[in-house]
C-alpha cells in the first residue's frame, strides 16, 4: 500500500524522521540526481567505520562518491538528517529471534545482539541520543522485543516500558565496556592490579571496609559483569510479569 504524505506536513518533522521512512525522492529542480540518499548513507557508514563518527563528515563524504560539500545538500537537509540515517543504517536489522520462544530468553538475545552492534560500531555511542529511536531498524529493534513482552502477558504500554528499561540498560553497559577498552582508560582490566594495590591500603584506612575487602579477594576494582546486571533488569521484568498475569 502506498501512503501519501503533504510534503508540507513532511517538513515539520524531525530531522532525518521523513527521509528515513519515505525513499521516494523529494522533488527538485534542475537536473536529475546521480546518487540517492541510501547511497549517501552508506558511505557514511562505511567512513564511520574506518575512521569513526568524526570520519563520517560531510566533506568526507561528498569526497568519497566524487560531490561538493554543497551538492550533499541537494539529498539531505541537514547533518543532523544525516546523523539520524546513519545511526538506523549503522544499527541495522535485528537478529532473528531464538529458538527458545520465552521472553526472558528473547530479551537475553537481544540484549546481546545490541552489545555486539556497538562493539563492532562503538561510532554508535557517539551519533547524540534524541529520544525514543523512531526510525524503521531501530524501531524493529523495539518491535521485536515487544511482541515477547506482550505475549509473556504485559500490556503493550508496560511492554514498550520495559522496552526502554532494557535499551537503556544496554547503551548504559557499552559506553562502561568502550571505557574500559579505550587505551588510555586507567580502568580493568588493563591497570586492575595498579589501582587495586594503590587503593587497597587506602580503602582499609580511610574507611571503607566493604570495597576494601573486595580489593582484597580481587573483586574490585571489577569489569563490567553483563549478565549480573541483565539478570537484575530481567529480574524486575519477571515480577511485573507475574503481577500482571495474576490480574487476568
Amino acid at each position: 500500500m502506498t501512503i501519501e504524505h503533504d510534503p508540507a506536513d513532511l517538513r515539520e518533522l524531525p530531522p532525518g524522521l521523513a527521509p528515513a521512512w519515505v525513499t521516494a525522492p523529494r522533488p527538485r529542480r534542475g537536473p536529475k540526481p546521480s546518487h540517492t540518499v541510501a547511497q549517501i548513507v552508506a558511505a557514511a557508514v562505511e567512513l564511520a567505520d574506518a575512521d569513526g563518527l568524526a570520519g563520517a563528515s560531510l566533506p568526507n563524504i561528498a569526497a568519497s562518491l566524487g560531490l561538493t560539500t554543497n551538492a550533499l545538500y541537494r539529498y539531505l537537509g541537514s547533518k543532523d538528517e544525516l546523523l539520524v540515517l546513519l545511526a538506523d543504517a549503522g544499527f541495522g536489522p535485528p537478529p532473528e529471534s531464538p529458538a527458545d520462544p520465552g521472553w526472558r530468553a528473547t530479551a537475553r538475545a537481544w540484549t546481546h545482539a545490541a552489545l555486539d552492534r556497538y562493539r563492532a560500531r562503538p561510532w554508535l555511542l557517539d551519533v547524540p541520543a534524541r529520544g525514543d529511536a523512531v526510525t524503521p531498524h531501530l524501531l524493529r529493534w523495539t518491535e521485536t522485543l515487544l511482541a515477547a513482552l506482550s505475549a509473556a502477558g504485559l500490556s503493550d504500554a508496560d511492554a514498550l516500558g520495559c522496552a526502554r528499561l532494557v535499551a537503556d540498560f544496554v547503551r548504559g553497559t557499552a559506553e562502561r565496556l568502550r571505557a574500559r577498552a579505550e587505551p588510555d582508560s586507567a580502568s580493568f582490566p588493563a591497570h586492575a592490579d595498579g589501582v587495586r594495590a594503590f587503593l587497597q591500603p587506602l580503602l582499609a584506612d580511610r574507611g571503607y571496609p566493604r570495597l576494601a575487602a573486595l580489593a582484597t579477594r580481587q573483586e574490585y576494582p571489577a569489569g563490567a559483569d553483563v549478565d549480573f546486571g541483565l539478570d537484575r533488569v530481567l529480574d524486575g521484568i519477571a515480577a511485573l510479569v507475574e503481577k500482571s498475569q495474576a490480574g487476568h
